[in-house]
């Protein structure tokens, strides 16, 4: 895999106390997207991790190399070490990275709290399922690209130029046995969720609030689109976040 990472792109770790955290970005992202909210964590006194999952970061090339199966393993490991040098970890996550703060919380029954922000959890359907197939099999390796999803003017989310088609069909077929799985989080989370949102759709987030066994605090965002993160409701997200923490990290 290429090692060349974008200006910015960069991991992020801090060492912190025995409360750890989590943080994952979403697909065709990278670290830069969640950088602020880890940041924050770690300014708490929280012992943070943002990993830069493969293939991301550095050039579409590269994460065309990539599957869910990279990606998933990549943020259980991460959890894993984190949770090997604390007493409690809470995960938080972005679109994707949503998505894989699921899958570790059903792997994972020691998870204390989960922080979903626009999250994919299930797979658009059969109808897009196909589209996707007949597009690959005609030679359409990618399509347009899906960053950036910010309503925030003059705010620009550093993505990939495209969306690789064939690593948005792993990631359907991996975000299926998430939603599958729901029922296996046990943890309390905290779902937030951007009113007006062209990547994700909303049933995503209900798809927890019904299926997830803890309970679920669902926070609405009215002036922010998909990255939220970076968005008009950055201060609100991240004031909503660190209170949940607080409360799941003692």
């Amino acid at each position: 895999m290429n090692d060349d990472v974008m200006p910015g792109c960069e991991a992020f770790s801090a060492k912190g106390s025995a409360m750890g955290v989590l943080v994952l970005h979403g697909f065709t992202g990278n670290p830069a997207s969640m950088r602020s909210i880890a940041e924050r964590c770690a300014a708490a006194g929280y012992a943070v991790e943002l990993p830069r999952l493969p293939g991301h970061g550095t050039s579409l090339e590269d994460m065309m190399t990539t599957t869910w199966t990279d990606w998933s393993r990549a943020a259980l490991a991460a959890y894993d070490e984190l949770a090997s040098r604390t007493d409690r970890v809470a995960v938080v996550g972005l679109s994707m990275g949503g998505g894989l703060t699921a899958y570790v919380a059903e792997e994972r029954a020691n998870v204390v709290g989960c922080v979903f922000i626009n999250p994919l959890v299930k797979s658009p359907g059969p109808e897009m399922e196909e589209g996707l197939a007949q597009a690959i099999e005609a030679g359409l390796e990618s399509v347009e690209s899906i960053g950036s999803d910010i309503k925030k003017e003059g705010v620009t989310e550093v993505s990939y130029p495209a969306t690789p088609l064939r690593c948005v069909v792993s990631l359907f077929g991996g975000v299926k046995s998430v939603e599958a799985n729901l029922a296996k989080i046990v943890a309390p989370s905290l779902l937030l969720s951007s009113r007006e949102d062209h990547v994700v759709t909303s049933d995503n987030g209900d798809a927890i609030v019904e299926r997830s066994s803890g309970p679920v605090e669902r926070l609405w965002l009215e002036e922010s689109y998909h990255v939220a993160t970076m968005d008009n409701d950055r201060e609100l997200l991240e004031s909503a976040t660190m209170e949940f923490l607080s409360k799941v990290l003692v």
